[in-house]
């Protein structure tokens, strides 16, 4: 008995070192030595996933390759490498693996984010690009989003009085405007969910999309029954499905065929509804709008909160700021998109948090369908590309003084659009569609807060930077702030 037990030692570590040499003659990326039957490299998994994967990629090199249990992982942290995948190999990688998030709340790999590339790919991105995010669409809801300011700015003023303090949650005031802002675009009118409850729907769907689901890579773990997981997606995806819907309902019982000047993005969908009723089905109309809501809410909501967290970390670079844009708008007016282009310590500091906390530390997964070379390197058909954000834009090697908030970096040459080193909104053709609209809606937001309202740490210590858990990479401490109008500007906004 005792000399089984011997020969099945033996004969995993002869297979393990097989495999070793046999994985590197083929010229496959570096991997970690020890590997799990089963599991393979997942017993090397903490969170969060992007710090993890970069203390790998530290020790192993910029391309390395990883088995997260009997899938193949190819995990990028430089800007070379991401160039393999997103220029030189962008087709070979177009598509997204089957992962049970797609299934449950991507409406079976049908919706925008999780299709495989194709020309039903090609089509809903043509549909967000031209008709839901283009340039002349974003323009069109211009008057939206200056109202969602006027009344963020009164509701704020409101709950001050005279000139004290007043402690806000900041997500959830983020979340909100974000919220109303897109969902008026959608539907002409304020969401009349509570806001709050949209605003755990989508947390939730970031957070389970986000989490380690074993029955993804395992797959012996399906043949057990549903993991607690997927029992979330399913039961979501019923209450966004049910929620989204109702939005549609009521948008078709009041709708009229206005002029194209004031069509809202729902008119757009059921126009062309109308004329291709077997293919523009309500369930393709929900996954345009949830994806829509899910990536414009939560990501500007948190990229919001932290910007402001650094800012009020970093007073010097807040009065920069303000001061900016008093001398470049002033007091008379609250700034409108128009002042954007003309404010660029405001779009330093939206980029400097963008680098240092992208919105998706991890760039959604992508999957390769033939073998292709990534940094010298064999890549195989069906392996899961993950492109570490993070890492590559927090790198000491490419960024000087990474750690340091250094807004002054996209003010000059350092830091502008400079290959694949800055790319927070991704990159090739599942690059973000929303760029433009999201960085409207965070400059005339962020600006709009600083323009009116003064803003302190609610106490002498730092706010903590912490990362939480989650896709979207949020703060895993709520930003609570205080606030009190600057006096100068009392008497504007005090007549909004």
């Amino acid at each position: 008995m005792e000399n089984v037990g011997y020969i099945i030692m033996f004969s995993i570590i002869l297979y393990m070192v097989t495999k070793h040499f046999v994985h590197k003659f083929k010229k496959y990326p570096p991997r970690p030595f020890f590997s799990i039957p089963i599991l393979g490299h997942m017993y090397l998994l903490k969170k969060p996933l992007h710090r993890t994967l970069a203390k790998i990629s530290n020790q192993y090199g910029p391309v390395v390759f990883l088995e997260f249990g009997s899938r193949p992982v190819v995990v990028v942290s430089s800007p070379s490498a991401a160039e393999d995948c997103f220029a030189t190999n962008d087709l070979v990688f177009a598509n997204r693996p089957k992962l049970l998030a797609g299934k449950h709340l991507g409406y079976n790999y049908t919706t925008l984010t999780w299709a495989s590339y194709g020309h039903h790919w090609r089509n809903l991105r043509k549909i967000a690009s031209i008709e839901i995010l283009s340039n002349k669409r974003i323009e069109m809801f211009t008057n939206i989003r200056r109202d969602e300011m006027l009344s963020l700015v009164s509701s704020l003023n409101g709950q001050s009085q005279k000139g004290q303090y007043v402690i806000v949650d900041m997500k959830s005031c983020f979340f909100k405007v974000m919220l109303n802002t897109l969902t008026r675009m959608i539907t002409g009118r304020k969401e009349e969910t509570e806001a709050r409850e949209f605003q755990e729907m989508v947390e939730e769907n970031f957070r389970i999309s986000g989490a380690s689901n074993i029955g993804d890579f395992v797959p012996m773990v399906k043949w057990i029954g549903l993991s607690s997981i997927e029992k979330e997606m399913i039961k979501l995806n019923r209450k966004k499905d049910s929620c989204i819907q109702e939005m549609i309902e009521l948008h078709r019982r009041t709708r009229n065929h206005s002029f194209e000047g004031s069509k809202t993005i729902i008119d757009v969908l059921l126009s062309l509804q109308e004329t291709e009723p077997e293919y523009y089905t309500d369930e393709i109309i929900r996954g345009l709008i949830l994806n829509m809501i899910s990536a414009g809410t939560d990501t500007s909501a948190n990229t919001l909160e932290w910007a402001l967290s650094l800012l009020l970390n970093h007073p010097d670079s807040l009065k920069k700021i303000v001061d900016e844009i008093d001398k470049k708008v002033g007091s008379s007016r609250l700034m409108n998109d128009s002042d954007l282009s003309h404010l660029p310590y405001l779009h330093g500091v939206i980029n400097e948090t963008l680098r240092m906390c992208p919105a998706t530390a991890l760039i959604p997964p992508h999957e390769s369908t033939e073998e292709c070379t990534i940094g010298g390197f064999r890549v195989s058909s069906g392996t899961m590309l993950l492109v570490n954000l993070w890492a590559i834009q927090n790198d000491p090697k490419i960024w000087k003084e990474p750690e340091r908030f250094k807004p002054e970096r996209f003010v000059d040459v350092e830091g502008q659009r400079d290959g694949f080193k800055f790319m927070p909104f991704g990159s090739g053709r599942r690059g973000c569609p929303g760029e433009a609209l999201a960085m409207r809606m965070v400059g005339l937001t962020l600006g709009t807060l600083l323009q009116c309202f003064e803003w302190e740490r609610i106490s002498v210590e730092k706010v903590d930077m912490s990362e939480g858990a989650g896709l979207t990479m949020p703060k895993a401490q709520r930003l609570v702030a205080k606030y009190r109008p600057r006096p100068h500007m009392v008497d504007l906004i005090s007549r909004i």
